[in-house]
């Protein structure tokens, strides 16, 4: 018959797992919090600026922006549940009952797999509207809305397993280092999970950049090819770099050493590296803030209004400057380079 220890402290599973739980601040933790709650601040200030520009502009009322406000919130949620995690870290840890355990770690795989989750569905989104030739897409608010709500629901269903049956609290033999009340067929997962999303998105991403390469060579070549088109394909190809390169970095160091943990590698020190890497996950939170919406002119110029900063005065349309844009408006379709958002 299985033994299970619901009744157990926190420090009895740290103990078993052979993951050092300290009673006292020493200096390596003053320095996680430290770090972690600066980071937990900017997250949720810059996140919930996004959010607040894109409910009072009505120009972002598209499905892109919606998509991008859900990421927002997703980083703004993984903004609190790490905040609340730097509350509970260190000597805290053995102060936790069970249950406060399972939140304070559920917290955050919810909101780091919706943040992750919403990024494919941003990468899918803008690789239909590139082969298109169209800055929004044609998907409908109530499609956007449906799949917003999966996100979410994919989201709590791999943040609430653990606590609901897929932990080792009835089989210690089972039990991570990293997060010892885990089961490490679950990090298995949720790490094989998050980097095949991973290789979607690199696949995603890198079909993009190809595709406004040979694009761009092939308008170079005749005479009609607009400058301001070149200018936004060279910004596409930016931004895509941006996005590979940031996601790369902070997201795949801690991905591989969950899988790591997961498949029992005795010889890999994982816990001399895994609140770094935590927190270099965080810190993408901060990046998608700044690439998918801080390189949009828009979106800046509303962050302005938002802010109220001295240096922001309203556009001023002349007859001369609108006769322009509508003459340029005429001009791009007739050759087929309609503009895109550059920055997404």
């Amino acid at each position: 018959m299985t033994h299970c220890y619901y009744n157990e402290t926190v420090e009895f599973f740290y103990n078993k797992s052979g993951k050092e739980l300290c009673h006292h601040w020493r200096a390596k933790d003053v320095l996680v919090v430290v770090l972690g709650l600066t980071v937990s601040i900017i997250v949720l200030l810059t996140n919930l600026l996004v959010i607040t520009a894109i409910v009072i502009n009505k120009r972002f009322h598209y499905p892109i922006y919606y998509l991008l406000g859900n990421l927002a919130a997703a980083d703004l949620f993984a903004g609190i549940a790490y905040m609340f995690l730097m509350f509970h870290t260190g000597p805290r840890t053995a102060e936790l009952s069970l249950k406060t355990w399972f939140i304070r770690q559920s917290l955050l795989d919810t909101s780091l797999t919706a943040s992750v989750v919403n990024l494919l569905a941003i990468a899918v989104e803008r690789h239909q509207t590139v082969f298109t030739m169209q800055l929004h897409s044609t998907m409908s608010n109530q499609r956007v809305m449906i799949l917003i709500c999966c996100i979410w629901i994919t989201a709590l269903m791999l943040g609430l397993i653990p606590s609901y049956g897929w932990h080792c609290l009835c089989d210690l033999d089972n039990c991570s280092r990293m997060a010892p009340l885990y089961s490490r067929s679950y990090l298995t997962f949720w790490a094989l999970s998050n980097l095949f999303i991973f290789l979607v998105m690199v696949v995603v991403y890198t079909h993009i950049f190809i595709y406004v390469k040979r694009k761009m060579a092939r308008m170079s070549k005749h005479t009609s090819f607009h400058p301001r088109y070149k200018e936004t394909m060279i910004n596409l190809i930016k931004t895509v770099i941006i996005i590979l390169s940031a996601f790369v970095i902070c997201w795949t160091p801690g991905q591989i050493v969950l899988l790591l943990d997961g498949l029992g590698c005795k010889s890999c020190n994982v816990l001399a590296v895994e609140k770094y890497f935590l927190l270099l996950a965080e810190i993408n939170s901060v990046i998608n803030a700044i690439v998918y919406s801080y390189r949009d002119n828009e979106m800046r110029s509303t962050f302005r209004k938002i802010l109220c900063f001295p240096c922001y005065r309203p556009p001023k349309y002349s007859p001369a400057s609108v006769k322009s844009s509508n003459a340029e408006q005429r001009i791009l379709p007739q050759n087929g380079h309609s503009t895109m958002d550059s920055s997404l």
